[in-house]
């Protein structure tokens, strides 16, 4: 691995102070934040803002706001991105640590999509596929990403009268129920869904969000009754989260803390 350059390691520190506070800064709140040499700091800013990197705001003497480089530089990022790539990376990252069936889906009407998946290397294990489609209802997946509707549009596409499939014994078959439940994963943020597909499997689902801070996905990690406990629930909960925040950052997410 090469040296790092200094000067552009202070640059890129300037310019991701800026993802904190207003989103404005002086020059002098750079020297106090990164312990830097005053006459360093002009130097970068006034390079950074001859390259559009950050530019001055209007009637804030000396205050500097984030230019339209670094948006065009995340539009780019935003066009390669591939999510079911992206979720491939992460699911397979997450099986490796829990070594169960993992899933990245998305919502497509009142459906599921698996859009990526990577086995569990236990003999017991889930039956699945990429592509598959399943009733978003009877799902951990799907019912972190109806959760994540607003109420119209979750009204549109389930309304108080619709007709829900019965995959297990264990399914949600009435909207109102399934209100209930979606009000408690929105308390939360974990969906977990406990034989309700699969009278073998159960599952736990955290969302994943884009650049905007939308929902557009969920990871979820299934397993089979026989490896499901209190305890590990919890432990895979924290684990689908922490994958869920993975992906979500590679496509642009940043959190609020």
């Amino acid at each position: 691995m090469g040296r790092l350059v200094p000067a552009v390691t202070r640059a890129l520190d300037i310019l991701e102070l800026f993802l904190d506070g207003d989103g404005t800064l002086s020059a002098p709140d750079i020297v106090r934040r990164l312990q830097l040499p005053r006459t360093t700091v002009h130097e970068l800013v006034t390079t950074l803002a001859a390259r559009s990197y950050i530019v001055a705001v209007p009637g804030q003497p000396g205050r500097y706001r984030l230019g339209v480089r670094p948006y065009q530089l995340g539009s780019r990022y935003a066009e390669q991105l591939d999510l079911a790539a992206e979720g491939q990376q992460v699911a397979r990252s997450v099986a490796e640590t829990c070594d169960e069936t993992v899933h990245v889906a998305i919502l497509e009407g009142t459906d599921v999509i698996y859009i990526a998946k990577v086995d569990s290397t236990h003999a017991v294990r889930m039956v699945s596929a990429a592509g598959r489609r399943l009733p978003a209802h009877c799902t951990s997946v799907g019912k972190m990403l109806l959760a994540s509707l607003p109420e119209s549009e979750l009204t549109a596409r389930i309304p108080d009268d619709a007709d829900l499939i019965r995959m297990t014994p264990n399914s949600i078959t009435e909207p109102a129920a399934l209100r209930e439940a979606l009000a408690a994963i929105r308390e939360r943020g974990i969906a977990v869904e406990s034989r309700e597909s699969n009278p073998d499997v159960s599952c736990v689902a955290a969302p994943v969000r884009d650049r905007t801070g939308q929902v557009v996905a969920a990871l979820s990690i299934s397993v089979p009754m026989i490896r499901w406990s209190d305890d590990r629930r919890a432990e895979l909960e924290q684990l689908a989260a922490k994958g869920a925040a993975e992906l979500s950052e590679l496509l642009g997410y940043r959190s609020v803390a």
